[in-house]
């Protein structure tokens, strides 16, 4: 049985992607695409929404679905932990969204690895960058990353960390004591270092976007497993079995 996909924000350098990919898979069909200016009605009828426009659309295109009974799987960025929050007290029962900060599988196992690294250093920072005509800063992926940091610790017992000299402007934003900095670079596509520093030595864990097509497994994992999911579910690490 084949999946209907709306696709919102689907004039946008990931929407065409996504476009494309639902146009070739056997099992999905295009039902909508959807720009910021597209009446949100055109995506009725369909099984899935998926969401990569801004934070702003984003928020009245997933109360829409919803609404509509069309569970959603979200790639835009600024979902932070407030709003996700609010919106689970919004999902209908049998209903679910998928939050995903990264698409690429290496970018989700980067996250992963970089909590499990976090629990033996008290020191650590990262670097995204991303293309000049990305909006928002700092990604999406990299307050997930600082976010699962913190909680990884929290779960451990350990302490907060805590970012130095972070009433500074050029320290970058702060996320759970992460200092994050960010990159927007024409020639870029995604890049991530999260950097753990010790007594004389410094761990890199480091993950490198060349092209759009390594958003390719997760976008088309995302979509088949939304009909299946309850809730909100953020990440692909569950769907990974991490």
């Amino acid at each position: 049985m084949s999946i209907a996909v709306a696709v919102h924000g689907a004039t946008g350098r990931m929407g065409r992607f996504i476009t494309r990919l639902v146009d070739e898979a056997d099992d999905l069909t295009l039902h909508a695409g959807l720009s910021s200016d597209t009446p949100l009605a055109e995506a009725d009828g369909a099984d899935v929404l998926i969401d990569v426009s801004r934070i702003e659309s984003s928020e009245r295109a997933v109360s829409y679905a919803l609404e509509r009974g069309i569970d959603v799987v979200v790639g835009t960025s600024g979902w932070s932990v407030e709003r996700i929050d609010r919106l689970e007290e919004e999902v209908p029962s049998g209903r679910g969204v998928i939050i995903v900060p990264n698409f690429s599988l290496g970018s989700v196992l980067g996250t992963h690895l970089s909590a499990v690294a976090g629990r033996f250093f008290d020191s650590v920072e990262i670097i995204e960058a991303h293309h000049d005509r990305k909006v928002d800063s700092p990604s999406g992926t990299a307050v997930r990353t600082a976010e699962r940091i913190a909680g990884a610790r929290a779960d451990a017992g350990l302490a907060a960390l805590v970012a130095p000299n972070d009433d500074q402007d050029a320290r970058g934003s702060v996320v759970d004591g992460v200092a994050i900095h960010s990159v927007r670079l024409r020639g870029v596509v995604a890049d991530q270092q999260v950097l753990f520093g010790g007594t004389g030595e410094v761990l890199s864990v480091r993950h490198e976007t060349i092209t759009q097509s390594a958003y390719e497994r997760g976008v088309l994992m995302a979509i088949r497993a939304a009909p299946d999911a309850t809730g909100v579910t953020v990440g692909l690490d569950a769907l990974l079995g991490l």
